[in-house]
């Protein structure tokens, strides 16, 4: 293995690592806010908290499939990190919309930003 294609894999998994750990992060504080929002409250809150459950539940299953030492094929974890990053998007603007939620979005983007960066690696 040459030195170049030992750095190019050195960073496909600083940034494999660096998109489980946002993804990791953006599903604790998305749980988080769904669980500080109120069940019965407006739609909002209900949209909020709807957001937050899909978004961590998301993120969780594209740690997993990142973790995974066996790796499926490159369509299958584009697909799962596509998906991550537009449900981390969507639910970044929810946030927006909600005020006290604000490290919840930037939790959200940061996830989104990293999944970006880990994209264009698989290119």
């Amino acid at each position: 293995m040459s030195a170049t294609d030992q750095q190019e894999l050195v960073r496909f998994l600083e940034d494999r690592f660096a998109c489980a750990q946002a993804c990791t992060e953006c599903a604790r504080m998305c749980a988080l806010r769904a669980s500080l929002a109120d069940l019965d409250g407006p739609e909002n809150q209900q949209q909020l908290r709807r957001k937050g459950i899909l978004c961590a539940e998301v993120c969780d299953a594209t740690c997993r499939v990142l973790a995974d030492q066996t790796w499926q094929e490159e369509t299958g974890t584009r697909a799962q990190v596509e998906w991550c990053r537009a449900v981390c998007l969507e639910t970044a603007h929810v946030f927006d919309r909600n005020p006290g939620a604000e490290d919840g979005a930037k939790a959200c983007r940061d996830c989104a930003r990293a999944c970006t960066e880990f994209l264009a690696l698989l290119v």
